[in-house]
């Protein structure tokens, strides 16, 4: 008799402890927390990029919850690497929908890395919200991928107006990663606009990711003499490549997108960036209330400039929880629907969306200059 009331006690307690873990990781509706997950790279080559975002949203969920929270609950970012690679923020946005049970996600960062996440985020109807998947596959994906950032064919077409116009360049080089969508992208829209402006295209290189010798390309590039190089890539990739051509005496301008910019840039590019321009999203020196008052606030929390993917971070961040605030709810559909009646006035301006859920904005055009981030010009 004993031993059935221990055993039927025992059957009570994993009764109650498994009830008990159902709750804990079911939805966030019954806690006090709405939970947000981020994929970002925080190891690997664009960790940079990863800690700058990082640092973004961790000054707005505070700035947020010091605001009394969203619908009277506090807002919680869950993190997760992707260490910059497609496959691993594939992983990384699976585990937060089914372990974490988040009700959005921010991220990821690169493009390559949206692709791979954005079909895992429509299956499961979980809205997904990138700052800086620049390439226009990402939101392919369905009705619940958005981006806050501005797309590569813009961004192509900005940086080529800038070589023709600003610069008044004739010729052109590029060398490109050809196995990275990002860098294939700005290629093409870059390649495709300058020649419409009367341009031309001497020469189109390509390497592979991870490679670090690019001497034989650039053999090629030298004896054609462009009046500019476009290097769509990523600051540390650029750097090495920069530093090459330089040393083999190519004097052309180097040309880039908002993937150069990282204070890392200068430490492995040194001198050989500079008088270099790329486009970017924002600028510090921009005078506008919004961009002042966060430079303002992160320069307080983190005792530095904040760079371009903190902001687009901040900015795809708040873009959805002022969606979630309209929206009134945390479900997948609810927030999807706020999301594309957005109209939010972020650090990088205003954003709204298309019918493509791609934000229509300005770019920036900045000079690598003493080793920093010149301000040139708004390009609309």
């Amino acid at each position: 008799m004993l031993k059935k009331k221990i055993a039927l006690a025992l059957s009570l307690v994993m009764a109650v402890g498994l009830f008990s873990g159902c709750g804990a990781n079911s939805s966030t509706s019954s806690s006090d927390e709405i939970k947000i997950g981020v994929v970002l790279a925080l190891t690997g080559d664009v960790s940079t990029y990863g800690q700058s975002g990082k640092n973004g949203l961790e000054l707005l969920q505070e700035e947020t919850n010091k605001n009394g929270g969203i619908l009277g609950k506090k807002v919680k970012f869950v993190y997760e690497d992707s260490e910059g690679k497609p496959a691993s923020a594939a992983n990384a946005t699976q585990k937060l929908i089914d372990n974490d049970k988040v009700v959005a996600i921010v991220g990821p960062l690169t493009s390559s890395e949206c692709i791979s996440a954005g079909p895992i985020a429509v299956q499961n109807k979980i809205p997904m919200v990138t700052g800086t998947g620049t390439n226009p596959k990402v939101t392919d994906a369905g009705d619940y991928v958005f981006r806050t950032c501005f797309i590569d064919p813009y961004q192509g077409t900005v940086i080529s107006n800038f070589a023709a116009q600003d610069l008044k360049a004739k010729t052109a080089a590029i060398l490109f990663d050809n196995g990275n969508d990002y860098s294939k992208g700005l290629s093409e829209y870059f390649q495709k606009n300058f020649e419409q402006k009367g341009g031309k295209i001497i020469a189109s290189e390509t390497y592979n990711k991870g490679d670090q010798d690019f001497n034989a390309q650039l053999t090629k590039i030298k004896p054609l003499n462009p009046d500019v190089i476009l290097l769509p890539d990523y600051y540390g990739t650029v750097g090495v490549i920069a530093k090459q051509a330089r040393a083999m005496g190519i004097k052309a301008t180097f040309l880039g997108g908002d993937g150069w910019d990282s204070a890392d840039l200068y430490k492995i590019g040194g001198t050989a960036v500079e008088g270099s321009y790329f486009s970017d999203h924002y600028s510090p020196d921009n005078d506008s209330p919004e961009v002042v008052q966060f430079t303002k606030d992160y320069k307080t929390k983190y005792n530095t400039t904040p760079d371009a993917m903190a902001v687009l971070n901040y900015d795809a961040g708040k873009v959805l929880l002022e969606s979630i605030k309209a929206a009134g709810k945390t479900d997948g559909d609810s927030i999807k629907d706020a999301l594309k009646k957005a109209d939010v006035k972020a650090v990088c301006g205003e954003i709204k969306f298309d019918d493509k859920r791609n934000a229509v904005k300005s770019a920036v055009i900045i000079k690598a200059e003493d080793g920093k981030n010149k301000f040139v010009k708004v390009e609309k």
